[in-house]
């Protein structure tokens, strides 16, 4: 096996420099449990972004992985096959939607959905009705249209100009501005996070969605949740529209759905389940069979163990608060989906050092601390993430 330099080297010299990685090569992982190049162990309450959410190297995980790929791996979309139709399936009676698209990842799932909005709305009302509205400090992906999409202006570059048309933005949780969108006539959908992830783990108000999704229904609005990160069980719920009590006309979701495969894909309620026809979208890659069949493995590990999301999370919460850390000035979030707001530190310091410490976590937004730890997680990894934790703000 490779040292840390040599890894390091190789991907200096080959890999373009669109990321500030931290001087660690992971090398192996089990459960919730990390190992570097150098051998030494870290707690993992990140999960590659909420990627790996039932953990590293679960074994019914591999089992399907390998005895899909030891069979047939990819034919392409131009034929059927079964675990991507079994999956679909599955999706569809969880989101409570009648169809589904498979995409490689949530960038795409969520460019996928504008399109899909778009076509609906040109088939009913014509041309001109094509804005979507979306929240000031949302994350939809780094594509052409998601990056417009997405409500944050740093990543709004001028040197990417010209973006796509067609979006405008909203202060999370008022309603009022919402509201006001509709006197321009253009409006055909209102994308938004459950939980604003990357923007800082912001919960979206319970009374402020519901209000929002009888506005959307008033004005034929398309309501769109992006459950990127929020979805497939992160919440405590399959998706986490299904905290708020309402029922969204479509639904994206990527991340954690495929264990560490790169997923994604949007889900359709009744309204819209027929707007796309042959040729309207596409993907080579999407739903590949060793993919569908990982996801397969991922749905079943889960469906058990949902209720100790939320539990688990609560539980989280509770003991750092109790831990009183002159840090700490608050703790947001649902489930295995948390956030700690920071003072005195900056959050992306605090990441490092923990790193250091032997914890992997996430920065969100300006001031805070991000953990997304695998949803599998058990009782005694929590603890240990957390002592490390403790330790290294009472320094």
């Amino acid at each position: 096996m490779a040292c840390f330099d040599e890894i390091k080297t190789l991907c200096d010299e080959n890999i373009l420099p669109t990321y500030a990685r931290y001087q660690i090569a992971f090398v192996k992982g089990a459960g919730s449990r990390l190992w570097d190049a150098a051998g030494k162990e870290y707690i993992d309450f990140a999960s590659g972004v909420g990627v790996n959410s039932v953990g590293h190297s679960h074994p019914k995980w591999i089992e399907a992985v390998c005895s899909q790929a030891g069979v047939l791996s990819h034919v392409s979309n131009l034929f059927y096959t079964e675990p991507g139709a079994t999956l679909a399936k599955k999706l569809c009676s969880f989101a409570g939607m009648r169809g589904l698209f498979f995409s490689n990842s949530g960038a795409e799932a969520n460019e996928g959905v504008i399109k899909a909005a778009r076509k609906y709305s040109s088939d009913k009302y014509g041309a001109g009705r094509h804005t979507i509205i979306t929240l000031k400090g949302s994350f939809h992906g780094r594509l052409g249209a998601s990056l417009k999409a997405t409500g944050q202006e740093k990543f709004h570059k001028d040197y990417f100009a010209p973006f796509m048309e067609g979006f405008r933005y909203v202060e999370v949780n008022d309603f009022s501005a919402l509201e006001a969108e509709a006197k321009a006539g253009d409006v055909c959908a209102f994308l938004f996070e459950p939980i604003q992830g990357e923007g800082g783990v912001v919960p979206l108000d319970k009374e402020y969605l519901q209000k929002a999704a009888a506005l959307c229904e008033k004005n034929d609005w398309l309501l769109i949740a992006d459950e990127v990160q929020t979805g497939i069980g992160r919440t405590g719920e399959w998706f986490g529209f299904q905290n708020y009590g309402i029922k969204p006309d479509a639904v994206t979701f990527a991340k954690g759905i495929a264990g560490g495969l790169p997923l994604g894909g949007f889900l359709l309620g009744e309204k819209m389940h027929k707007t796309l026809g042959a040729g309207d979208h596409g993907t080579t890659y999407g739903g590949n069979l060793v993919c569908t069949a990982a996801a397969l493995s991922v749905l079943e590990i889960l469906e058990p163990l949902l209720p100790s999301v939320k539990e688990k999370g609560a539980y989280i919460r509770e003991k750092i608060l109790a831990m009183n850390l002159p840090q700490v000035k608050g703790i947001r979030g649902e489930g295995l989906m948390i956030g700690i707001k920071l003072e005195g530190i900056a959050n992306t310091e605090a990441v490092a050092k923990l790193l250091d410490a032997g914890l992997v976590a996430l920065s969100a937004g300006a001031d805070v601390l991000r953990f997304l730890p695998p949803l599998t997680i058990s009782t005694e990894d929590i603890d240990a993430g957390l002592d490390i934790m403790e330790s290294f703000f009472r320094r």
